[in-house]
């Protein structure tokens, strides 16, 4: 749908609208039951909020990622947590900027739609993890159709998705060539049912993750996106917008941390005065404002640097290294702020304190945006 906005703080309103209809006690009964935050998708999706990135030539609302970017950090702001949907805006990426004019013409209106839903991106591997490029689960040509084997992990929201875009080995590795023969495939998981299996990963906060099984997966030859054996560079596209997106909603978090316990710390007296007034209790807050302000920055200049066709791959991974720490920080100052209601159900606070220390290691571990920094900005010899 196309979207009419006057400015950001238009959009925001109307953001924090939708947000303010499903309260805390929303979110904490379906994190104690398990349950996918549906209406709260669909509300979003209904807006047209979840398809800004989608050009308006196929049905989306043709805004960039600066605007995406503080949409999720909205939503995260506000207790809610974003995670249930961010994917819904990115991973059509992929098919946006390296799939056919038939793919785009024939997909991207129904997911701009909301009819047809993509958050399921397949990349990682039981055996190669964060190193992508040793893969094991094939690809290969029978006929005019491709068979797909394998078995992918920590996949998200497979049972919310119609479609899965998949990373998939179609040539040998090649120590010499490390990127190099791997492709990405568009899956239709109700197509593929009976050669397609899945089961749910159990984990501490509600997030909807899975073990994904390939059993000879037939898919017709127009699944392949893009050229075949260059998936990688493909994927690396959709995960320099994957970690901006994580970035603010990791800012998110962290406003939400110091909001809400800056809030309690002024109204809470001990001792004949408020919690506040001791700097045992602001200055922790202090700082971990002033270091969520700047990861804000760093955040706004990887989603212009992407808004005008660069390739923000510095940019975007230290935005998410510093979004997540300084989300951290904010998580602390406010258990040593709240105290024990910290650790209540009934505040709030805890569920968030679980479902933020996910954004240290995912989408990728800080480790490895470390890493990254070292040897492509600072020309280090590579530790691995």
């Amino acid at each position: 749908m196309t979207l009419e906005i006057n400015d950001t703080k238009d959009m925001l309103r109307a953001v924090q609208h939708i947000c303010g209809s499903f309260p805390d006690d929303y979110w904490s009964r379906l994190d104690a039951d398990g349950a996918y935050p549906q209406e709260f998708v669909d509300e979003l999706t209904r807006a047209g909020w979840l398809s800004i990135l989608i050009p308006e030539e196929y049905g989306g609302g043709g805004l960039g990622m600066t605007e995406a970017s503080l949409i999720l950090e909205e939503i995260n702001k506000s207790g809610a947590n974003a995670a249930a949907c961010h994917a819904q805006m990115y991973v059509m990426g992929t098919l946006l900027r390296h799939g056919s004019a038939t793919q785009r013409s024939h997909w991207l209106p129904k997911i701009a739609a909301g009819e047809t839903r993509l958050q399921a991106f397949a990349v990682t591997e039981p055996d190669a993890g964060s190193d992508t490029t040793r893969i094991s689960t094939t690809a290969r040509r029978d006929g005019s159709s491709w068979v797909l084997s394998g078995q992918k992990t920590f996949i998200s929201r497979v049972e919310q998705s119609d479609l899965m875009l998949v990373l998939a080995r179609t040539r040998p590795y090649d120590a010499g060539r490390r990127s190099h023969g791997l492709s990405v495939f568009l899956v239709d998981i109700a197509g593929a049912r009976g050669t397609l299996h899945w089961t749910k990963i159990p984990l501490m906060f509600n997030h909807h993750s899975y073990t994904v099984y390939f059993d000879d997966v037939r898919l017709p030859e127009e699944a392949l996106v893009g050229q075949q054996d260059n998936g990688f560079r493909y994927i690396l596209d959709g995960m320099n917008a994957e970690r901006i997106l994580v970035a603010s909603e990791a800012i998110g978090d962290g406003r939400y941390f110091i909001g809400r316990a800056a809030e309690y710390a002024s109204q809470r007296e001990t001792f004949g005065k408020t919690l506040a007034s001791n700097q045992g209790v602001s200055f922790p807050l202090a700082h971990a404002y002033a270091s969520v302000e700047a990861a804000s920055l760093a955040r706004n200049q990887a989603a212009e640097a992407f808004d005008r066709g660069e390739s923000p791959g510095s940019h975007a991974n230290i935005a998410k290294l510093l979004a997540s720490e300084a989300s951290g920080e904010a998580a602390r100052a406010a258990v040593r702020a709240v105290g024990g209601m910290a650790f209540s159900v009934e505040f709030g606070m805890e569920r968030k304190l679980r479902e933020a220390q996910l954004l240290e290691i995912a989408p990728v571990s800080n480790n490895l945006v470390l890493s990254y920094l070292a040897h492509n900005v600072l020309h280090l010899p590579r530790s691995f």
